[in-house]
């Protein structure tokens, strides 16, 4: 599902825009799902992540969280399960990954800023990445709106923002943007560096994340504690393989 051509610069760069794999009309029903979730879990939006002691800051100020989107639909399931994602994870973590978590990020106006940061403890400068991340774009991502920003090639050096710069909250000399219509999605090997931007428009920048780690590492959001059975036989053999239940 990815040419030689794209596998050599996922590897080289640390990330890789897969186009735009979700139509308009796609777009618009997560959209609308989405609000629909925000508007009935109110102030318990994204109460999952505070259970897990793998995710440092579950309450993100300046930013709507949802999580556990596995369990809320059928409209989330492309979000794991489309080829040229999961072909893009594997070339980064083997064919032993699982999905780790399926959560919502919005970046409010004049918030959403990120140091930048990896999602790993420690630099792996050896090849043996543990996580790797694919953002899918549910707004236009632009200079102006919070956009995610990625240093390339930094996944293989053997220092950490912290340890590399004065203050990581700076703009790194060699951070790109990620520019790109609503639809589109983006696989980043989640020790290169990264992180959000602020959002100086008037609206939210939407977006979801799928998170997948190596079958030996913990899930974010423990899978087999949350699936339900409805999600257990929708999603099939292929997909209970990939949550790890």
């Amino acid at each position: 599902m990815l040419t030689k051509e794209e596998i050599e610069f996922l590897d080289t760069n640390g990330y890789l825009n897969l186009g735009q794999l979700l139509t308009p009309e796609q777009v618009k029903q997560v959209n609308d799902r989405l609000a629909e979730l925000m508007n009935n879990e109110g102030e318990n939006a994204g109460s999952e992540l505070a259970d897990s002691k793998y995710i440092r800051h579950p309450k993100e100020e300046g930013a709507d969280r949802l999580a556990d989107l596995v369990n809320k639909g059928s409209d989330f399931d492309i979000f794991y399960t489309h080829p040229r994602v999961l072909a893009g994870i594997e070339a980064v973590l083997g064919h032993e990954f699982k999905l780790s978590s399926l959560n919502y990020r919005a970046a409010k106006p004049g918030k959403g800023h990120q140091k930048l940061h990896v999602d790993w403890r420690n630099a792996v400068a050896d090849g043996s990445f543990k996580v790797c991340n694919s953002i899918w774009l549910l707004d236009d991502f632009t200079e102006q709106n919070g956009s995610t920003r990625i240093v390339p090639k930094t996944h293989k050096g053997s220092a950490l923002p912290d340890e590399a710069m004065a203050d990581p909250n700076d703009k790194h000399p060699d951070e790109i943007r990620i520019i790109a219509p609503a639809g589109s999605v983006f696989i980043f090997n989640s020790h290169v560096w990264h992180g959000g931007t602020t959002n100086f428009t008037e609206r939210d920048r939407r977006s979801i994340h799928s998170y997948f780690c190596t079958r030996d590492q913990p899930q974010q959001i423990d899978q087999k504690r949350y699936i339900t059975q409805e999600t257990s036989e929708r999603v099939g053999e292929v997909g209970r393989h990939i949550l790890d239940v």
